[in-house]
């Protein structure tokens, strides 16, 4: 995720970094240069004349906007749900800490529920990422329950059946009375759902016969276009055709990148940050020191991941 102030109306033009410019750069200037060959030979292809107009290309450009509107919408949904999710960990935890330090009638074993719970946002984050979280979780948890994590599949859910754990004995031990444990197991839950939630998205990706429409349209729409305008518009044409093709693609793009939120693209969620952050709050909470630092609030540019 790319953080900075907003840049004055001038420097927003000519932004590269945090845009996708980058990525379709090779196809909008392959575009381009067809479209100069085009206008050269005056819509001429071996010596045939290509009947087109700007007609048709009006049509089916409303109709693609459409269609990449809705993939966008869908795609951003995906990425805002995500957030949410990720703001809901943030809560819950912070719930369950509070709880932990407040509720039984000893708070000397909060720091355990803790780790577990600062080990499984970092587990989570890992998950969804498809690394690997055991530095991590090393260096948040005992050699034994580290060696119980190893060959688990689900770690962050096992992280969450751990965190039960330390709720049962604590009823059982007495510290903890029936309503109270009942009061803390739901954080408990709303966390599972946030697992789930956040599963869903990274395993259930757009369906791929949509990228395929979307892409196949975009190029067969934005070849044929230079020979619908060149009669009309002459050497002008492969100015309108760059900036409608330069539109299309990166809408494009940015759909595609932000379809998942989880990766580690400029514009996907900056989930290193986030982790450090809960890490960072939790343990204030504990009251340990020192405490990591959490990311800088202060709107300067760089790129969170």
């Amino acid at each position: 995720m790319i953080v900075r102030p907003r840049p004055n109306w001038l420097r927003m033009l000519f932004v590269v970094r945090g845009s996708v410019l980058p990525v379709i750069l090779p196809q909008l200037l392959g575009t381009t240069a067809f479209a100069i060959l085009v206008t050269v030979l005056h819509g001429r292809l071996f010596a045939w004349k290509i009947p087109l107009n700007f007609v048709p290309f009006s049509l089916i450009g409303l109709t693609l906007a459409i269609f990449l509107g809705f993939r966008n919408s869908t795609s951003y949904a995906r990425y805002w749900e995500a957030r949410t999710l990720w703001g809901s960990v943030l809560n819950e935890t912070r719930s369950l800490v509070r709880q932990a330090l407040t509720l039984p009638d000893s708070a000397s074993h909060a720091e355990v529920v803790g780790a577990r719970l600062i080990a499984f946002v970092h587990a989570l984050r890992h998950q969804l990422r498809a690394s690997d979280p055991m530095a991590d979780l090393r260096r948040l948890l005992p050699a034994q329950e580290c060696e119980r994590l190893q060959q688990a599949r689900y770690k962050p859910a096992l992280l969450l059946l751990m965190a039960g754990e330390w709720l049962r004995d604590r009823l059982r031990t007495g510290q903890l009375s029936p309503g109270l444990a009942q009061a803390m197991e739901a954080p408990l839950g709303r966390l599972t759902d946030a697992l789930g939630g956040c599963e869903r998205i990274a395993g259930t990706p757009i369906p791929f016969t949509y990228a395929v429409i979307i892409h196949r349209t975009i190029y067969l729409y934005c070849v044929l276009l230079r020979f619908g305008l060149v009669d009309s518009i002459g050497p002008m044409t492969p100015v309108i055709v760059a900036f409608i093709a330069y539109t299309f693609f990166a809408l494009e793009a940015l759909g595609e990148e932000i379809e998942d939120p989880f990766g580690t693209s400029p514009n996907d969620l900056a989930l290193d940050a986030m982790s450090a952050s809960i890490e960072a709050t939790l343990r204030e909470m504990m009251g340990e020191k020192p405490v990591p630092p959490a990311p800088s609030a202060v709107p300067v540019e760089y790129l969170q991941t």
